[in-house]
Parts: C-alpha cells; structure tokens; sequence
C-alpha cells in the first residue's frame, strides 16, 4: 500500500504538497473507505485550474521512472514557472507487510533525473545524484543485491556523455530490478507489482473519440457471451437499463446495439454517461490483474448523482482493497452517505489539500451535512 506521496516544484505546484493515506480520524461509518488501515478511497474537489489531473500525472509519474515508456508528461513543461529550484521532487512511501520502503527522485525534466535514493526500514540502500555524478551503493547487501554489477551500471551512464545529444540517465532503481535475481519477497519486487498495476482513467473530453479508437478492439472481447453479458449487467447496475446484441457484419467488423425492436447501434446512439460507463468498464474490469492504485480524473464528468454515487459504492465493492482517488465538482458526492469526512479533500488554487475534517474547527460528525456546509462557505479558507 502507498502511505504517503509528497511533490514539490512540479507544474502548478510550487511548494510541498503531500497526499497522506495514514491520517485517520475516529470515523466508525464508512469503514469501507479505508484498506488495511489507511485511507483507501479519496475523493478530491477543486476549483478549475487548481491542478487535480496534475497532481494524478505526479502520482503515476513512478511508473515512468521504473519501467520507462511513455511519460504522461510528454513534452511539456515540467517545472513550476514561479519557483528558481531547478527540479521537482517526487517521494514514494510504501508498506509491504512488515517492511516500510521510501523511494526519492528529482527531476530535472521530463527525460532526465537529478538524483534518487531508497531506503527500506530507514536504512539508505543506494544514492544517486547524477549531475555531481556522486553514487553510494554500500548497503546493497541489505536486499540480497550485492551481486549486482555496478561498474557496468555506472559504465552505461557513461555512454552517450561525449556526444552532442547525450542519453537521458538510466533510473539505478530500473537497472537494479531488471539485472538483478531478486527473491519472490524482495520489497523490490513487491515495489515493482505495485506500480505495474498503478493506473490514471481521466473521463472528461475527448472521451467519445477515445471509446471510438478503442472499441473494435473491446467488441472482439464481447463475443465471450459471459464478457456481454457481464457488461450489460454492470450498465443495469448503474441505472442504465439496457440488453445488448453483438453482431459480425459481412465486412468482419462487429457492432454492438441495443436491443429493441428494430437494433440500435451503441456507438453512435449512447450518451455520454453511458459511454464514459462503458470506457470505465473497457479499462478495468476485463483485466486479469488487480489495480493496486487507481486515479479517477473527472470520473462522473457525465454521470447524473445518482449513477455517480452507484460507482463509488460498486467500486468499493469491487475492488476492496484497491487505492482509489476521485476528482470530482459534484457536491452531491460529499456526504457521509458514501464517504467520510477524512476521505473528502480540498485542493486549494495555492496548491495545498485539505481533509473536510481538518478545513473547520467544528469537530464534523455523520449527521453533519457536508455539501450544505461546503456550498455555504464553511471551508471556503482551504479553497
């Protein structure tokens, strides 16, 4: 489980901004909002423009770390444009069972670090800052990593330093994983699990044409009758009542519809509700894996509150022990209803988030209103 994300000097956030899954308070309604205990489902509001889908690109920004591929960052601007610091920091800690990991970085750009380290049980493992090219390996031995090859990682930062475009530096921690036999229940590889299964959904626009690019490819899933008939149970469960028909046209491609008297096509006929549901079924249930942590950007951009209350309690349902964080501008969702004082947050246009429970100095209790207290201007400090 992730304990804690802090960030610093990223995008629109200048100064340190932390993201703490252990700050619980003595709520007994809702307990299925916390896994393990610490906090498991979150639920964001902000303003437009405070930099809730920044902060879920910050959160995934790990993925791209350890295993490389394509940075949620692309090419654009990485460091806030107000601060004179010359990186952002991301750090990283996590509880496996009985052991705590912390995982540091700075970035310098999209492609390029400063400097990272770990520590594991408060013992630095490694250390390194690559712009003064200083490196600390001593306690490799203390993951079972003392066969690793360090020359050879260090002659590989090494390739490229002459040339006129120099190669982005290779993450120790990448290097690590990847030439090195760990053991099954290395806290590396519980590390590298968790972060594989770490995922960001942002609904909002654009949503139409991606479902559009993606669909041939999830109708060919909907041919297992079981996989149809598992999505049309999951529409109905929302509130969309529906039967859906899949067809092989002559040219080879399949079409779904819905099932009337005369079928209707479910592309070009559903609404945009209907299709973000859809989109959210497309990237997570199917899946043979579990996600570890998912990040929910604009998740009920099209949902009337009622359907968006359904998601919420399905996904707690569904995935229990998941790390789930929601964005939202739906003040319908901020009731104890589904959620809890401590898992209601506020990010702040002056990049700051705050839980419901620690934005008054009333002591909230389950029959407080919160939407009542939040429209009204009861947290309007934290905004």
């Amino acid at each position: 489980m992730l304990k804690k994300f802090t960030l610093k000097n990223y995008k629109n956030f200048k100064d340190e901004i932390t993201i703490d899954f252990e700050n619980i308070a003595g709520y007994q309604f809702n307990t299925d909002c916390l896994s393990e205990g610490i906090i498991g489902k979150i639920l964001i509001y902000g303003r437009n423009a405070t930099g809730k889908t920044n902060l879920g690109k910050a959160l995934l920004d790990i993925g791209s770390t350890m295993f490389g591929g394509t940075r949620y960052a692309g090419n654009g601007i990485l460091l806030n444009a107000d601060s004179k610091e010359d990186a952002a920091v991301f750090q990283y800690e996590f509880r496996f069972e009985n052991t705590e990991l912390s995982y540091k970085y700075s970035r310098l750009s999209n492609q390029e670090l400063r400097d990272e380290e770990l520590f594991i049980n408060g013992k630095n493992i490694f250390k390194c800052n690559f712009s003064s090219q200083k490196y600390n390996f001593d306690h490799l031995n203390y993951i079972d990593a003392e066969t690793a090859n360090i020359d050879r990682y260090l002659q590989s930062l090494e390739v490229g330093e002459d040339d006129e475009i120099s190669e982005p530096k290779l993450p120790f921690l990448r290097w690590l994983i990847s030439n090195v036999a760990l053991k099954n229940d290395s806290a590396l590889i519980q590390l590298a699990n968790y972060v594989r299964r770490m995922m960001m959904i942002t609904v909002g626009n654009g949503m139409r044409y991606r479902f559009g690019r993606m669909n041939e490819g999830f109708y060919e899933s909907l041919e297992n009758p079981e996989r149809l008939k598992d999505f049309e149970d999951f529409l109905n469960a929302m509130g969309i009542e529906c039967k859906l028909i899949l067809k092989k046209l002559p040219d080879g491609q399949r079409e779904l519809y819905f099932a009337h008297e005369q079928l209707v096509p479910f592309y070009e006929n559903a609404s945009s509700g209907t299709l973000a549901l859809a989109e959210l079924y497309r990237r997570l249930i199917p899946k043979v894996w579990d996600a570890s942590l998912i990040y929910l950007d604009e998740f009920d951009a099209f949902y009337h509150y009622e359907m968006a209350e359904n998601v919420i309690r399905f996904f707690k349902h569904k995935y229990p022990k998941c790390q789930m964080i929601m964005t939202s501008h739906n003040t319908n969702l901020m009731t104890n209803r589904i959620m809890r004082p401590d898992c209601l947050f506020i990010l702040s246009r002056k990049g700051t988030l705050t839980a419901l429970c620690n934005a008054t100095e009333r002591e909230l209790r389950e029959g407080h209103n919160l939407e009542k207290m939040y429209i009204s201007g009861e947290f309007e400090k934290y905004e």
